[in-house]
């Protein structure tokens, strides 16, 4: 696959769970693997298994002509690709950045790349670790569309969904930080609830079955209030927000009861307030989300 005569057809830098990952599924693949981690020693299982080490990330880059950027955030992958040598070594090559980050830092390094002559895809991993080289793993890209057709063969051998989200290089971003607020708003939630539950002499083994059924009923109000917000009908036909506020209180006063911090709850009972107030009390939940991005006066 790779058009450089000699070299590696991938290059990872950063060598975290993730990173080993996505290395290691490169090498089931049969794809020619060079590797570089800031911390020495996480690349030996790599190595077993044919991968190559680069000494730095300078040689790691110019092993390849796409490499693949897994670090903490964008302040780690930059200190690693803005050095000089490693900028120089990337001119005419592919960075596909699969650090998490925000859509802003995600468009300010494809300006950078750009102006370096460096070939750029923002991406973001929304599976776990151990998805990875399966069909359940996911991966979002933006950028190019021709340049995301052209790497896609080795970015396939990740196995799972690969999806192109459009040309602007903060869009995988975007859906990334969306999706990260669904997720550790709920974590948030649910770790409160195992609270009080506890406080209420409720196991959490004992809470378990129930609390999956709130799950399951999450995915169909999900399409639900998307066609909701949408469409700007924010229907409270099966529960108005007067009545949320009324249970969110409940939740707060319980809380509070055993001396349970609650302003989480407290967070999403105001913004609730303000819309009934504002005199759409008979609108559902998803009115707030006018409220959050200032629409509604």
């Amino acid at each position: 696959m790779s058009t450089y005569v000699g070299e590696s057809v991938v290059t990872v830098l950063g060598l975290g769970p993730m990173g080993r990952a996505l290395a290691g599924a490169f090498l089931d693949a049969g794809l020619r693997v060079t590797v570089w981690n800031r911390t020495p020693g996480r690349d030996r299982e790599l190595l077993d298994r044919g991968a190559t080490a680069a000494a730095s990330p300078a040689e790691a880059v110019a092993a390849s002509p796409l490499t693949v950027v897994c670090v903490v955030n964008y302040d780690a992958a930059d200190a690693v690709l803005r050095q000089d040598p490693v900028t120089d070594a990337l001119k005419g090559r592919t960075v596909v950045n699969l650090c998490a980050d925000t859509p802003a830092r995600a468009r300010d390094t494809a300006e950078w790349a750009a102006t370096h002559g460096i070939r750029y895809l923002d991406g973001a991993i929304m599976s776990m670790t151990t998805t990875i080289g399966t069909p359940e793993a996911e991966v979002i890209y933006s950028g190019p569309e021709d340049l995301y057709r052209e790497h896609l063969p080795v970015l396939e051998t990740l196995g799972g969904t690969h999806t192109h989200l459009g040309e602007d290089f903060g869009r995988a971003a975007a859906f990334d930080i969306a999706l990260l607020d669904i997720f550790w708003t709920a974590m948030s939630g649910y770790a409160h609830a195992l609270a009080v539950a506890r406080a209420e002499g409720i196991t959490a083994r004992e809470l378990l079955p129930h609390a999956q059924g709130i799950g399951a009923i999450m995915s169909p109000l999900f399409e639900e209030f998307a066609r909701d917000a949408d469409d700007g009908t924010y229907s409270g036909e099966l529960n108005p927000i007067t009545s949320a506020v009324s249970t969110m209180a409940h939740v707060i006063e319980t809380s509070e009861s055993h001396g349970i911090d609650a302003s989480l709850m407290r967070a999403a009972e105001g913004q609730a307030r303000r819309v009934v107030g504002l005199g759409h009390g008979t609108d559902g939940i998803t009115r707030v989300t006018e409220l959050l991005g200032r629409h509604l006066r």
